[in-house]
């Protein structure tokens, strides 16, 4: 079984479309866990009338405490051996689940599998170009969406999303937990993912530079030796000079 998860806060504009695209999947058994985190319009009210007409269909509520929580809080509860995080005004094609399924069967060096994606508005869709996955690219910038598919074990593992961290990028910080010490990523040559691009978007709340150092303080101090070992020493706000900079202060001494 694969389980997806979507939390939600204040999307009942957009759950309904979300959750018809993970019900158009073509593989079975699924199971969609919808994780109301406190919504104050009428999410609540439409997943629980989507959970009567779809008996794959389950509502958990909580206060709202984050998406971090939120998405734990759908895992924990998930039957499935393989997850999948879905943000409540996402997308996903019906073919993703089922290629991304078959190599996480087949493959159980490969810890995740995520695929080609698009970032779209009602007015315009435009590609989402993802650099290739190495951990040294993940030590600077993450290359992964956080609806890519994972085993519920991993999660497990890595002591799954980060409740403190606030500073938005949550799915980085996770990506980096899961994968620092191994284990091979796997992107698939089709466009299966659609990112939601609205005026309201955590990405926009979450790119000032007071939140970018704080997100980087809080990488370093969880991942000092993730950083030391790719970057010859913590991630600087200019991430790209992180490593020539690191390696400059240590020739001279000074690090």
């Amino acid at each position: 079984m694969i389980s997806i998860i979507i939390p939600c806060y204040n999307q009942e504009k957009y759950l309904e479309e979300t959750v018809i695209s993970a019900l158009k999947s073509t593989y079975r058994p699924i199971e969609i866990i919808i994780v109301n985190d406190g919504s104050t319009d009428g999410s609540k009210e439409l997943a629980e009338q989507l959970a009567n007409q779809h008996q794959e269909i389950k509502v958990l509520n909580q206060q709202n405490q984050g998406v971090a929580v939120a998405r734990n809080h759908g895992i924990k509860d998930a039957k499935g051996i393989f997850i999948l995080c879905l943000d409540g005004d996402d997308l996903i094609s019906d073919n993703y689940l089922k290629e991304a399924a078959k190599v996480l069967t087949n493959s159980p060096e490969v810890k995740v599998v995520y695929c080609k994606a698009v970032k779209f508005n009602e007015k315009k869709e435009k590609p989402w170009n993802l650099k290739p996955f190495s951990r040294n690219l993940l030590a600077r910038d993450n290359m992964i969406f956080v609806s890519a598919l994972f085993r519920k074990s991993d999660w497990e593992d890595c002591g799954g999303f980060s409740e403190d961290m606030h500073y938005g990028r949550e799915d980085w910080e996770f990506w980096i937990k899961m994968l620092k010490n191994g284990g091979e990523v796997i992107q698939l040559p089709f466009v299966g993912f659609f990112y939601r691009l609205t005026a309201s978007s955590k990405r926009k709340k979450t790119g000032t530079n007071e939140k970018k150092k704080a997100r980087i303080a809080y990488l370093n101090s969880k991942h000092q030796d993730f950083f030391e070992r790719e970057l010859n020493g913590p991630l600087r706000f200019q991430r790209t000079w992180s490593k020539p900079y690191n390696s400059l202060l240590k020739l001279f001494g000074k690090l």
